[in-house]
């Protein structure tokens, strides 16, 4: 409705505002693989198909240059911070000094392990001079900060701002002015960007109230009655789904986050490969044997005071890649054909007349020709043939 767009557009505002005054940086978890689209190498390097053929990490530096440039503050006006892991730090820092860091300031730092453990808590050795060691989930961003000085590094920039995200999102819009400014106006020392679920079954955490603070509850905790809930205006009651989007203030992760460290690790029982001293050899196990210690990203938020939830349109925002190509969901070619849609729709927007193959997966306006689709009035009153190329 109007009174809604008039409050974004007064969000959008105020989050351009912050990044013209140098108060606003991006967070980039990249520390997974792309294993499970049948991809060796860091997730970020991998390429959904579009003509250009840019990668994840390409689509997101070029968004937050031409945010800059936007700002009016240039292409280096938004720092990039990227969280690593131990497995692909050295090829990600390499593919980004190959590509001159896309001509905007990037920072690289890689998250920690943490030692494997047997049920009785001792260490399992995975070789006979190495302990078994995992990541300790997305949640170990905050203690990555810490031991590798990132936060005093954005307070020295002068960063007030950052929005966090994860790397498999192809339309993610990095240090989003519309979402930061409403945190911002909001008085948010924490934010969440979320999806509202299309149907109960739908396997997405959500966030929710326990004991009158946030939090996001994984989509196997909540009963069938309790998805299926819906308000009077026919919405899911439990409806808003975490997409790993998140705001916080940099007060917020020094002053309330980081003391808090300690109490955020979760068990989790997997098979990990140990040493077998009598084959003297190490071994692969068919069942769970021992335990990870994990914590997730938003095991901060109970520890919020204000936070904000900005529900957004999922058509424009969200389109993931996790499957195998192939894949009916969630994959290179249905995150491809959201990209295209949203190319479409710009245009169609701008007043452009769309004809050929309107129902091709292969349109795509570059981020340097446009953020999110403004800068396309010279398209009004134009026939523009499908697939193209902006």
């Amino acid at each position: 409705d109007a009174a809604q767009i008039e409050s974004l557009n007064e969000s959008h505002k105020v989050g351009m505002a912050a990044v013209q005054n140098g108060q606003v940086a991006a967070l980039l978890l990249a520390g997974g693989q792309g294993t499970r689209l049948g991809f060796d190498g860091p997730k970020g390097m991998y390429d959904i198909g579009l003509p250009s053929g840019k990668t994840l990490f390409e689509f997101m530096a070029e968004r937050i240059k031409k945010l800059g440039q936007l700002s009016g503050k240039g292409d280096k006006a938004i720092p990039f911070y990227i969280m690593t892991s131990p497995l692909n730090h050295k090829v990600t820092t390499e593919y980004f000094a190959k590509h001159d860091n896309f001509g905007i300031d990037v920072i690289f730092f890689p998250q920690g392990t943490l030692p494997a453990l047997t049920p009785e808590g001792k260490m399992i050795l995975e070789t006979p001079t190495s302990v078994a060691v995992a990541p300790d989930g997305n949640g170990g961003i905050y203690p990555a900060m810490v031991k590798h000085g990132i936060i005093s590094d954005m307070k020295s920039k002068g960063i007030k701002y950052i929005h966090a995200f994860g790397v498999d999102n192809a339309l993610v819009k990095p240090a989003d002015p519309t979402f930061v400014g409403y945190c911002i106006h909001s008085n948010a020392d924490c934010g969440n960007k979320v999806l509202w679920k299309t149907s109960p079954g739908e396997k997405v955490g959500v966030v929710a109230s326990k004991g009158g603070k946030p939090c996001i509850v994984e989509y196997s905790d909540i009963s069938k009655e309790m998805s299926e809930r819906r308000g009077e205006d026919g919405r899911l009651v439990f409806g808003a789904g975490n997409i790993c989007n998140h705001f916080y203030t940099i007060d917020f992760l020094e002053n309330v986050v980081v003391p808090n460290l300690g109490n955020m690790y979760h068990v989790a029982r997997k098979k990990i490969p140990h040493y077998d001293a009598e084959k003297k050899e190490t071994v692969k196990p068919t069942a769970n044997n021992g335990i990870k210690l994990e914590s997730f990203i938003f095991d901060v938020f109970p520890l919020s005071v204000k936070m904000a939830v900005l529900d957004v349109e999922r058509k424009d925002e969200f389109a993931p890649v996790k499957n195998p190509p192939g894949t009916d969901s969630d994959s290179p070619d249905t995150a491809r054909m959201l990209f295209s849609n949203v190319a479409k729709d710009w245009l169609t927007k701008a007043g452009a007349t769309l004809v050929g193959d309107t129902k091709s997966d292969l349109c795509e306006v570059h981020p340097l020709t446009s953020y999110n689709g403004e800068g396309l009035e010279q398209w009004k009153g134009k026939t523009v043939n499908c697939p193209f190329t902006i």
